[in-house]
């Protein structure tokens, strides 16, 4: 029994959902930057190495004086990553001395870039350092080749203390440790986004604390600027993705109280509208019925004398009075007969148990997408607007299927050149459109990429069938993936023609 409960608990921990933190996402940006300088005899005459991080597929971010010992000599550059493919080769394309930064090229790319973060940064908040300190590679490597062996940086955590100037360079002064071969690594925030480049640390003398030093964004920015190096950039706050959706939730709900409330007014007031058509209803009922009764007594009273004259010969008015008796009668049976229902006011509103009529597809068709910030959590991705061309039975941009479930219609993308999951849901009764992404490693990543193997539904198709077997494959990639994403865009929808025509 001990041996099958042994058996069933790795089974369940090799089935379990990879881990998919912002930090860790970040370490798979972050590379080890090695520098090797040779004598007049090809014989290696100097060894040394820092860290990097990738702000383009194919560029990475260090500190100048990691790659010093490079310039002006017979030296070589290489660039090992955290996972998966081997080292390569990198040049200097730029460098900045006075801000301690270097911008190096490597020759086959193929990193994720990491966002920098370019708000306002509170003192005392939580901050992580990445990188390849040397300490830890003394201690563990082996020979050589274990320095160019892709491994996950070392991370330490700490707080952001202040700013601090140094020679005119705006610095980050933070409490995580730090040590040689850590230059040149991220400072990130809390989601895994950059912060500064940590750069230097103070002395440790008599027992004093150690403290480090990152050169600020803002630094960093004008550097890369100055080389022409395109970047990416993050402005909004750092939220935990538990909160953002308690977040979520608690205004999804108040947004559905507010259209309880809505349609509860609405009912009360269609209510109020319904017993005044029917006091109004009773009201002509009631005069028309005295009408009636009116009209046909003065048709009895014409009639009589009409009669009474015609006994006495006198023909001529009895045929005026009969005439207007027989006119008096036809007024007084078309009152009775032109009286208005009930059911006139009765139709106005829906029989108990039916449902509510239709809203008008009113998203059909070309639709613009803006972020709502407030409701999402930003990491990587910009917050452009969105195009979205949709049709009723689930094409999107009249070239992707998503899968109904319910109201909400998804698609699950899983993009060879990404390490990345996105689920896209779409909802037509709101027009909210949800991006959500999780970053996850290359293991996890082979697992997702294997299930996507056996999705047939690749275009649109109007097969319900195969939605409906495209919704089930979907199900399954979800099981695998992590409790938690990285990121939530939520984007609100509006029908092109009603952007281009405000009301």
């Amino acid at each position: 029994m001990p041996r099958i409960l042994i058996l069933l608990l790795a089974f369940l921990m090799l089935a379990s959902p990879a881990r998919a933190d912002d930090i860790s996402v970040a370490g798979r940006s972050v590379v080890r930057v090695v520098v090797v300088v040779f004598n007049e005899d090809g014989e290696v005459a100097n060894f040394g190495h820092g860290s990097g991080f990738a702000v383009a597929p194919n560029r990475i971010v260090t500190n100048a004086h990691v790659v010093a010992p490079a310039q002006g000599g017979s030296a070589a550059i290489g660039v090992v990553p955290s996972e998966g493919a081997k080292a390569q080769g990198a040049r200097v394309i730029a460098t900045d001395p006075a801000r301690d930064l270097a911008l190096l090229e490597v020759e086959e790319g193929g990193f994720t870039a990491i966002p920098l973060y370019v708000g306002p940064l509170d003192d005392g908040a939580p901050i992580a350092a990445l990188g390849y300190p040397g300490n830890v590679d003394l201690a563990t490597a082996r020979s050589a080749e274990d320095y160019i062996q892709p491994l996950p940086p070392t991370r330490s955590v700490g707080i952001f203390s202040n700013l601090r100037p140094i020679n005119g360079i705006t610095t980050l002064l933070h409490t995580a440790n730090i040590a040689r071969g850590h230059s040149g690594g991220p400072l990130l925030d809390q989601c895994g986004r950059v912060l500064g480049v940590n750069t230097l640390i103070t002395r440790n003398q008599d027992g004093d604390a150690p403290f480090a030093f990152a050169v600020a964004n803002r630094e960093l920015t004008v550097f890369l600027r100055q080389a022409r190096q395109p970047f990416q950039m993050i402005g909004s706050e750092c939220v935990s993705m538990s909160d953002r959706l308690r977040q979520d939730q608690d205004q999804a709900a108040a947004d559905e109280r507010v259209r309880n409330a809505a349609a509860a007014a609405a009912a009360a007031k269609a209510r109020d509208g319904r017993e005044r058509d029917l006091a109004r209803i009773q009201e002509s009922r009631e005069f028309r019925l005295a009408g009636a009764i009116l009209a046909f007594a003065l048709a009895l009273v014409a009639a009589g004398g009409g009669g009474i004259l015609y006994v006495k010969d006198r023909h001529r008015p009895a045929m005026i009075l009969g005439g207007g008796g027989g006119a008096l009668l036809l007024i007084a049976i078309a009152l009775f007969l032109s009286r208005p229902s009930y059911a006139d006011a009765a139709a106005a509103e829906p029989a108990p148990g039916e449902p509510a009529p239709a809203a008008p597809a009113r998203f059909v068709g070309r639709n613009v997408c803006r972020l709502v910030p407030e409701r999402s959590r930003v990491t990587v991705s910009t917050a452009n607007e969105v195009p979205f061309d949709w049709a009723q039975n689930g094409c999107v941009n009249r070239r992707t299927q998503y899968a109904q479930n319910g109201e909400t219609w998804t698609r699950t993308l899983v993009p060879d050149g990404e390490q990345a999951v996105a689920v896209l849901e779409f909802r037509p009764a709101t027009g909210q459109y949800v991006v959500t992404r999780y970053l996850l490693d290359a293991r996890a990543m082979s697992r997702v990429r294997a299930l996507r193997r056996d999705v047939d539904v690749k275009a649109c198709t109007g097969d319900v069938e195969a939605r409906t077997i495209l919704a089930d494959q979907q199900r399954e990639i979800a099981a695998i993936l992590p409790r938690l994403p990285n990121e939530r865009l939520v984007y609100a929808c509006e029908n092109w023609s009603e952007a281009a025509n405000p009301r």
